[in-house]
């Protein structure tokens, strides 16, 4: 009986660092090679994903060139399978090769290059058009990259070829229950071919983007038989052999439903990775953020000691008169129990300063938002010249519901190089917040069962100028993540004057979304590369006279 063992390399690799990418690869074969036939990279492994407009540049290329020179040189006893862009005249493509002893004995190309949401591959790659079965020692294996598993018909250029198995290496960023999604995309192409199929995915945080791993092996039968860990880096073995696939690292003996646990602390564990990668991968030491006593920065501040661990994370509570006690003890409270570096700073010097300098302008005027962003700007003002001095990277604090109705101050609260929870809603803000407890005491108590407020006024909560936000989220989602209208939304069951304000307020915020700090995708949409909004558009105009 004939059988291949395979090892999975489920792991992170940072976009543009060619030599360092390389040398992981070269790494995982010198460990790996003598125990397994082959070993599999993930999709564009080589450059990192997604290397963008990188990919124009001609020594990038030829970086590449040579890596895979190298990596094809030191795989003498093993095939390397391997992602990377390759050039052929002047078209260029996303590839995957298959090398071994200094050659290439294969060279597949993605067929489907998605153009939609956070994807900009047409822009860059030209699609193949052929399908590609490696032999070896026996085994005849289908090759495929990402996209290509989600349509039938590249699938289907196979059926006439015996195979064995197909292994499909990805770098599809994770989403809440995009997990589920890809179990279904690939059962369905089990059915079309009754041939395991063996999914490689990428594993880290690239900008906006959550990379979770995740990996599977799915029999002929469309029966899950591994799934690697989520967002973590690891190696697995997959045996291939007349009875189809086993895999004794992460076997799954029984598949169970995704409980509410699991599938927040998927998205926990996501964020965490993102801010992980984002601080080390752009060689920052060290974070600083605003602890207002609020539910977000909890939440912020709790993502980032869990990423970097306390001692590179600094917490500023920076009150006015308008704090309350209670903001300042649970603030307080919070980052003794983290463990991190706590600084209190006033902001009422500076804003007096300030307003001292503005009477002349304001003479006759009445209190209103200016007095307001004014005190969110002195906050940004304080951590920012913090930021400068330490070297610290500043995390905003915001999440997609203020983000979506533009309840932020810009070069306020806006102030920042990353933003962890900005495509967070925030009643899975306060969801997450309950989940992060499960794990250890962090957020007190207080912190998710109190009003929100940004304490801009006396008295102020957020509901005296928004809607409950069980009800402001789900119109977000409806209007943001899945394009409806006006009068949809309305026939859905919400009231047609909150309706009508919370679209205004999207639309009009789109400059503020266009300059605020990057953050990690977790939704089917974000304010990032998912929608792409022009700022100047009267489209918002003929969406009141709806209705």
């Amino acid at each position: 009986m004939s059988q291949l063992s395979i090892c999975l390399a489920q792991l992170d690799f940072t976009v543009g660092a060619i030599d360092n990418n390389t040398a992981i690869i070269l790494k995982t074969i010198r460990e790996q090679s003598a125990q397994h036939d082959i070993i599999v990279f993930p999709e564009l492994a080589i450059t990192g994903y997604p290397p963008e407009d990188l990919l124009n540049r001609a020594d990038h290329q030829r970086a590449v060139d040579n890596a895979v020179e190298q990596i094809s040189a030191a795989a003498s006893d093993c095939v390397v399978i391997v992602g990377h862009p390759s050039k052929t005249g002047e078209q260029l493509f996303n590839v995957v090769s298959v090398l071994h002893r200094g050659e290439c004995l294969q060279r597949y190309q993605k067929q489907r290059l998605p153009n939609t949401g956070v994807f900009d591959e047409q822009r860059y790659f030209i699609p193949g058009n052929k399908s590609e079965v490696f032999e070896w020692q026996g085994k005849r294996i289908g090759l495929m990259i990402c996209e290509d598993l989600w349509h039938p018909e590249p699938l289907a250029k196979m059926l006439d070829d015996e195979i064995d198995a197909i292994v499909s290496v990805n770098a599809s960023p994770y989403e809440i229950d995009k997990h589920q999604q890809r179990l279904s995309v690939l059962r369905q192409r089990v059915a079309e071919i009754n041939k395991p199929i063996i999914y490689l995915n990428n594993c880290g945080g690239q900008d906006e983007l959550v990379f979770d791993g995740h990996s599977l092996v799915i029999d002929g039968r469309g029966q899950l038989i591994a799934e690697l860990p989520h967002c973590q880096m690891t190696l697995a073995t997959v045996v291939l052999d007349d009875h189809g696939v086993q895999c004794e690292s992460f076997r799954v003996e029984q598949e169970q439903p995704v409980t509410e646990q699991q599938r927040l602390a998927h998205v926990y564990d996501a964020l965490v990775l993102s801010v992980r990668d984002y601080v080390n991968k752009n060689g920052f030491q060290r974070v600083i953020l605003g602890l207002s006593g609020g539910i977000d920065s909890a939440l912020t501040l709790a993502l980032a000691v869990d990423a970097l661990g306390a001692d590179r994370v600094q917490a500023v509570m920076m009150p006015f008169k308008y704090t309350s006690s209670m903001s300042l003890e649970d603030a307080e409270r919070q980052a003794k129990t983290a463990g991190v570096q706590y600084d209190v700073v006033t902001i009422e010097p500076m804003f007096d300063a300030f307003m001292g300098q503005l009477a002349p302008f304001f003479e006759g005027s009445k209190t209103d938002t200016t007095e307001e962003n004014l005190q969110s700007r002195c906050r940004g003002v304080l951590l920012m010249a913090l930021s400068n001095k330490t070297g610290a990277l500043v995390l905003t604090t915001g999440n997609k519901s203020e983000m979506a109705v533009g309840y932020a101050t810009l070069y306020g609260d806006m102030c920042g190089g990353f933003a962890p929870i900005k495509d967070v809603p925030k009643q899975l803000v306060f969801e997450l917040a309950k989940f992060r407890n499960s794990r250890s005491e962090m957020i007190p108590e207080r912190v998710i069962t109190r009003p929100p407020s940004a304490e801009l006024a006396p008295d102020q909560v957020d509901t005296d100028s928004l809607p409950d936000y069980s009800d402001l989220d789900r119109i977000l989602a409806l209007y943001v993540e899945q394009d409806w209208s006006l009068a949809e939304i309305v026939a859905a069951g919400f009231a047609e004057d909150d309706v009508r304000k919370v679209l205004k307020l999207v639309d009009i915020n789109e400059y503020k979304r266009r300059q605020s700090a990057v953050g990690p995708k977790i939704t089917s949409r974000n304010f990032g590369k998912d929608r792409r909004y022009p700022i100047t558009s009267h489209y918002r105009y003929e969406i009141q006279r709806q209705l």
